[in-house]
């Protein structure tokens, strides 16, 4: 029990912190309407919006970010399997193999449906 008291310290610091900040936005935030026009308009940079900010984009940006998560994570998870992968012979070959198949199974999904392509 004595070994879950840093646990529970740094949830209580967490909570006490999420807390005092919703305190001070409350506190330190202004009141009432905003009588200016201009404070509710969007300023990037200096640039007058032209259009809605609210854009449709088409769903393939949203695959490839999918299919680069994907192979991002897989780097994440060979790194340290390269590292051991003389202790973990056989059988960590075998499950890095499928790890990798199932990785690559998904790659020739998404080729397959056209997400690679840019028409």
């Amino acid at each position: 029990m004595e070994s879950f008291a840093g646990v529970g310290l740094t949830f209580l610091a967490a909570v006490l912190f999420a807390g005092a900040a919703v305190v001070a936005s409350r506190i330190l935030s202004p009141r009432g309407k905003p009588t200016d026009r201009a404070k509710l308009e969007v300023y990037e940079s200096g640039v007058i919006p032209r259009q809605d900010a609210h854009v449709r984009f088409p769903i393939r940006f949203y695959l490839v970010a999918l299919l680069f998560l994907i192979f991002d994570v897989e780097i994440a998870f060979l790194y340290p399997w390269a590292l051991r992968v003389k202790e973990l012979g056989v059988v960590g070959v075998v499950e890095i193999g499928l790890f990798v198949g199932m990785l690559l199974a998904a790659y020739v999904y998404f080729w397959r449906r056209g997400g690679l392509q840019w028409q």
